[in-house]
């Protein structure tokens, strides 16, 4: 049974489409609650992979009802009233649906789990917006570093990010999933040979169109890739080279209209369940083809809109959520767009190379006066794979965006044992004015230098604790000191230190009881570790940070 309804809602994912013979209305159906699942929460293994697990039993995160899947005896329910499922959200308990059947649809809404039906695109569209993402490219020349990355070092280094790709942290090991438009000729554009060389495009979903040729689609969510994960040394080199993709479409970049919204949830619920480390979303929403939809600034309170409440869910089950602040500075709205607006998000806005804020990039603060945008990377004049296909500069958060997302990546890399709320809060406390903030870019633009030690000296401070051993220096470079407090421990103390893969690096028997000077660590790698000390039965576990 619990099969069944597995293969169900994975169809559901994939958009399985059912013919209509007229042009039908998209809905969103809100339902009151999950009563009818088959899932439950002590086996998390039937809904969620490994990875996702992991990711929350890490950050000490517990798996709640916001976790399981939409009733199938709901969604079965509007299938055989007529409704075409499109896709659902667990997270705000709901499903997209489609019916050219006006009366159906207002019985749908009298059914006993329907709490609400909306409208989020018309089978009539009313308007087309070709020119929906409006960045353009750039003809200023930054100065060109003699180093590997190119004309990209410049975004690179206005963030000090170099300081941790010099150690080898480049995002390796961690995922990240793109929601975009469109991922135009990722599968040949020489920029992205070393991502599908080491197979690191970890897997593609169309939200709009599932029957689409994924990558003839639309050039935007290509140029955003190009500044994570483009790779050509000594012209182009992103943030985070070595990180790992997903790419999901859920923008339909010939319309605006609330759907993409719910597109958007259900792409990050995807990435939620594969068990992703970041989603970079360089889309926003305020403005819609229909304009009864439009938000208004009350709107983006940080909690209000649904991809707002979608991108803050993702953060709170363990993702490092980043998002465009907006491209508004210069129009009539001026203001951040969602859901950017969301209080655990990360809205970047965009500065030139000096550092100066680009006149187009949206302005704060969220409605209610929270500091929005949070933080700012380089947006004007972005070296990346231009709409073109080529090498070249562009202009936008859209950009901006993917360029401090990487970043994140590689950050994430470089303390993996901190959680996002800590890694959020270092990046911003890193930024060059943390202390006196403002609505044009917030905190400021990050040094992510400052932020690995932020990270690695509140690593440090939380390990002090109830314990009978004190280790010391920690970080710490060639030497150890261990000291026993206990005097009930007095032989048999067996010393190992493991890699965070599991294997045991360094061993050995404790031939003192107080205080052992372990000095012929040297050689160790740098990083995190663990250090076990057990003395009979009993057996403590303590992190470790050697920094060279």
């Amino acid at each position: 049974m619990k099969k069944r309804w597995i293969l169900f809602i994975v169809g559901m994912l994939t958009g399985i489409l059912l013919s209509a013979q007229n042009q039908p209305n998209t809905y969103w159906v809100k339902l009151i609650d999950k009563k009818g699942t088959p899932f439950q929460i002590n086996q998390p293994e039937e809904f969620l992979s490994r990875r996702a697990i992991n990711r929350r039993i890490k950050q000490h995160i517990v798996i709640d009802e916001t976790d399981l899947p939409v009733s199938p005896v709901y969604l079965d329910t509007l299938w055989k009233r007529g409704l075409e499922v499109v896709h659902t959200s667990k997270w705000l308990n709901g499903a997209t649906v489609r019916t050219s059947d006006t009366v159906l649809i207002r019985t749908i809404a009298t059914l006993p789990f329907v709490q609400m039906v909306q409208l989020t695109k018309p089978a009539n569209i009313l308007k087309s917006t070709p020119n929906k993402f409006k960045e353009p490219e750039s003809e200023i020349n930054p100065d060109v570093s003699p180093l590997n990355y190119g004309n990209a070092y410049n975004q690179l280094s206005q963030l000090n990010g170099q300081y941790l790709h010099n150690q080898g942290f480049r995002g390796k090991g961690i995922q990240i999933a793109v929601l975009d438009a469109g991922f135009w000729h990722v599968n040949q554009i020489a920029a992205f040979d070393s991502l599908r060389n080491s197979k690191r495009i970890l897997g593609t979903r169309d939200f709009v169109d599932p029957k689409s040729v994924f990558y003839n689609q639309h050039t935007h969510g290509m140029s955003v890739l190009s500044c994570m994960g483009g790779n050509i040394p000594r012209s182009l080199i992103g943030t985070s080279p070595d990180a790992s993709f997903y790419l999901f479409r859920s923008e339909d970049a010939a319309t605006e209209y609330l759907i993409e919204e719910d597109n958007w949830v259900a792409a990050a619920e995807l990435a939620d369940s594969l068990g992703v480390d970041v989603i970079n979303s360089s889309l926003g929403y305020y403005d819609f083809d229909d304009p009864k939809m439009n938000h208004l600034y009350a709107d983006l309170d940080g909690k209000t809109t649904r991809v707002t409440q979608g991108a803050n869910m993702a953060f709170q089950k363990g993702i490092l959520v980043f998002s465009s602040a907006g491209n508004e500075g210069n129009n009539s709205w001026k203001r951040i767009i969602a859901p950017s607006d969301g209080k655990d998000v990360l809205a970047i806005a965009a500065v030139d190379k000096n550092n100066i804020r680009a006149s187009f990039s949206s302005v704060g603060p969220a409605f209610g006066g929270a500091v929005k945008p949070n933080v700012a990377a380089m947006g004007s004049a972005t070296y990346l794979v231009t709409s073109g296909g080529v090498l070249g500069y562009s202009d936008g958060t859209s950009f901006s965006s993917p360029v401090m997302a990487g970043m994140g990546a590689c950050l994430l890399q470089a303390n993996p044992w901190a959680n996002v709320k800590q890694v959020k809060m270092a990046i911003e406390q890193s930024a060059h004015q943390y202390s006196k903030p403002d609505s044009l870019l917030g905190y400021g633009i990050p040094d992510f230098e400052k932020a690995d030690k932020y990270l690695k000296v509140n690593f440090a401070n939380d390990l002090k604790s109830e314990t009978g051993w004190i280790i010391s220096p920690n970080p710490f470079s060639n030497y150890l000191l261990i000291q026993n407090t206990n005097p009930g421990i007095t032989e048999n103390i067996e010393v190992r230190i493991y890699n965070l893969q599991g294997t045991c690096l360094w061993q050995s028997i404790l031939r003192s009881s107080q205080q052992v000077l372990l000095n012929n660590i040297s050689n160790l790698p740098k990083g995190f570790s663990i250090l076990t000390i057990r003395s009979g039965e009993k057996e403590e576990q303590f992190k470790l940070i050697k920094t060279n």
